[in-house]
């Protein structure tokens, strides 16, 4: 009987796979190192690089004194002559005492963008201040003037004349700052001055409450005086502007946003051109495409943006139509009504742009040339859903309606020709309920058709059934504001 050894080779390996492999396993090796390369040893550098350029802004505002009658002081009573006494001696009126007019003093922060003396701030650090100075990480301090404002995104452009060239950062692009990337925050946190943070970018395209929203949220710590101040990337670039926490106790608890460079940027270029913002106004009314609205229309995705109501301006002399879902602007897709609001604010005022909506399960090419929005007139009508009378009313879809007559109309602020229905009650176990349709609400359209009778809503009810919609769109106005809510029909 013979032996046969037993050896370790890779005889069942072909040199192809060995080759893979080694390539493989070089890849990791690099992508390994290159990992650990991105976490940075220390944030030193950055911070004596970007130093001279982030600054402590204080201002100072006037509070005005009040002024209010004297004291009433009963007849006999033990502190009347005393009381007589201070007011003969107190400075003011004969109506009374006037307090002395104080002093208020703000901190915040900002940087530097241009060598000529460019400063970024945020619209509430400077907000009504009388003085605005600027002090530099090397001591200096210069009176600063603004240039203008933008409330809506919380930006104000500022400016300073030096006798030598500042040191600018540059913005960087926001929309490449990825969630995990580190970033570094600067400026005067409880006028502690010149303080850094690092943290990481939490989560992108945060709305707070503004129209134009698109913050960064980090959890670098923020706190109060840091407004204004600049987050920077590892490559020492503004991504974002420092401008809100939330926070249960005014401290930081790693929830900070800031404001996207790429928002800022576009404001802060018509600031320095202009001294205002310049932006694109469509002129509709608007709101998101859910599910139900979707299915009731026929669209196949719940996207785009609804048009509610089409007041007089750019999108009713191209031919737009309540009723329609804007689903394209400018040759690009539009995924919500933020989306499209953003997209039409940047836009060049007075540029004539493509705009394709979805129409009777058609989609129609418009061109609207863009107004601007700042100068364009709101329209609203003032309505009132109280004390509605109650006439020939039908229930229907969990509803009481009655048609509206020109005591309606009176009523509730509509002008003579608008026909619908009003709504008397609503059931509270009714989906129309959930749905926030309430007493005093009017409804002038049922399936995108105009209706003037409950039997129009009837009948439109049984045409969506028949074509075998699970719910109808109805375009509700309450309060000079429109919109659509869809209402299942089975």
């Amino acid at each position: 009987m013979t032996s046969q050894a037993l050896t370790l080779s890779p005889a069942r390996t072909s040199p192809r796979q060995w080759l893979t492999a080694l390539f493989l396993g070089a890849a990791l090796v690099l992508t390994q190192a290159a990992a650990a390369r991105a976490t940075p040893e220390t944030f030193a550098p950055l911070a004596e690089q970007i130093s001279d350029s982030v600054v402590n802004i204080t201002t100072s505002t006037t509070v005005a004194a009040r002024s209010g009658p004297a004291p009433q002081i009963p007849d006999g009573s033990p502190f009347e002559d005393f009381f007589r006494d201070f007011m003969d001696r107190a400075p003011g009126s004969e109506e009374g005492p006037r307090q002395r007019s104080r002093r208020s003093q703000a901190l915040g922060s900002g940087f530097v963008i241009s060598e000529d003396g460019f400063i970024v701030t945020n619209n509430h650090v400077i907000e009504g201040a009388d003085e605005i100075n600027i002090e530099f990480f090397n001591g200096e301090e210069l009176p600063a003037e603004v240039i203008g404002t933008d409330p809506k995104t919380d930006i104000a452009l500022l400016k300073v004349d030096s006798d030598a060239p500042l040191k600018p950062v540059p913005f960087g692009d926001s929309d490449s700052a990825q969630v995990g990337d580190w970033v570094m925050a600067m400026g005067n946190p409880l006028g502690q001055g010149f303080s850094v943070s690092a943290g990481i970018v939490s989560a992108r395209n945060r709305a707070l409450s503004g129209t134009y929203d698109d913050y960064i949220q980090t959890d670098a710590a923020i706190n109060r005086g840091n407004s204004g101040g600049p987050l920077f990337n590892m490559d020492g670039e503004v991504v974002g502007v420092n401008t809100a926490i939330l926070s249960p106790n005014g401290g930081s608890i790693g929830i900070g946003f800031a404001m996207s460079s790429n928002v800022v940027t576009k404001v802060i270029d018509q600031l320095k051109e202009f001294g205002e913002t310049r932006r694109g106004w469509l002129g509709v009314r608007i709101q998101d495409v859910t599910d139900d609205i979707a299915e009731s229309i026929g669209l196949e995705d719940a996207v785009g943006a609804l048009v509610t109501d089409v007041p007089d301006g750019p999108a009713k002399d191209a031919g737009m139509e309540a009723g329609d879902v804007i689903v394209s602007f400018a040759g690009s897709d539009v995924a919500d009504t933020r989306e499209l609001v953003r997209r039409v604010g940047n836009a060049q005022v007075g540029a004539t742009v493509p705009v394709t909506v979805y129409r009777d399960g058609e989609e129609v090419e418009l061109s609207i040339e863009l107004g601007r929005r700042e100068e364009a007139e709101a329209v609203p009508a003032s309505i009132s859903g109280n004390d509605v009378p109650e006439t020939a009313e039908s229930d229907l879809l969990g509803i009481t309606v009655s048609p509206l007559n020109d005591e309606m109309r009176e009523q509730l602020g509509l002008s003579a020709g608008i026909d619908g229905l009003a709504v008397t009650d609503v059931n509270e176990d009714s989906e129309a309920f959930e749905k926030g349709i309430r007493a005093g609400d009017v409804i002038t359209e049922a399936g995108q058709e105009k209706i003037a009778t409950a039997a129009d809503l009837e009948a439109r009810i049984e045409e969506a059934k028949e074509a075998g919609r699970k719910s109808i769109l109805l375009l509700i106005r309450r309060d000079g504001d429109p919109r659509f809510v869809a209402l299942p029909v089975s």
